[in-house]
């Protein structure tokens, strides 16, 4: 058991990690700091390669408890592991709901940066549009698709 509490401390670690590395990066986007944003970007792969590390040690230690319980391995979960060794079960239950919300919560945010830097870019490749006079790609406001867009918005200021 004390292998299972020691690997969800480095999961809930790692995950802490992770979630601090979104938050920054949020801070960044919103900032408009794009070198940030690249360091956190750096950051966040080297925190998955840890990530990659600990999802094979866990791999490892669910096909040992399966082979113990005689069960194949997509069967084990904590609970079935913890009916090999219950004690310590109530840290290992707490620790696995921790790194549930720890990793839901840097989905959440990473999800949000990735709408951040869409509506960024966006935003960017509409200005560089407008100041370069090619048209933009759909329908303009009168209908028409091969109307530059620089004339949309002198239409739109008269």
């Amino acid at each position: 058991m004390s292998a299972i509490i020691a690997h969800l401390d480095r999961q809930v670690e790692s995950a802490r990690r992770l979630l601090g590395i979104v938050i920054e990066q949020s801070a960044a986007i919103r900032d408009q700091d794009v070198e940030t944003v690249l360091v956190k970007m750096a950051e966040l792969q080297g925190e998955m390669v840890t990530r990659t590390q600990l999802e094979q040690e866990r791999d490892h230690l669910i096909q040992s408890a399966a082979s113990r319980l005689g069960v194949p391995a997509d069967a084990v979960d904590l609970d079935a592991i913890l009916t090999l060794e219950p004690h310590d079960g109530q840290h290992a239950r707490a620790l696995s709901a921790e790194l549930k919300g720890l990793v839901t919560e840097t989905s959440r945010v990473h999800d949000q940066n990735r709408l951040l830097v869409r509506q960024e870019l966006s935003f960017l490749d509409h200005l560089m549009r407008v100041l370069s006079g090619t048209p933009q790609s759909g329908y303009s406001k009168s209908g028409s698709s091969s109307t530059p867009q620089i004339a949309n918005a002198v239409n739109a200021h008269a």
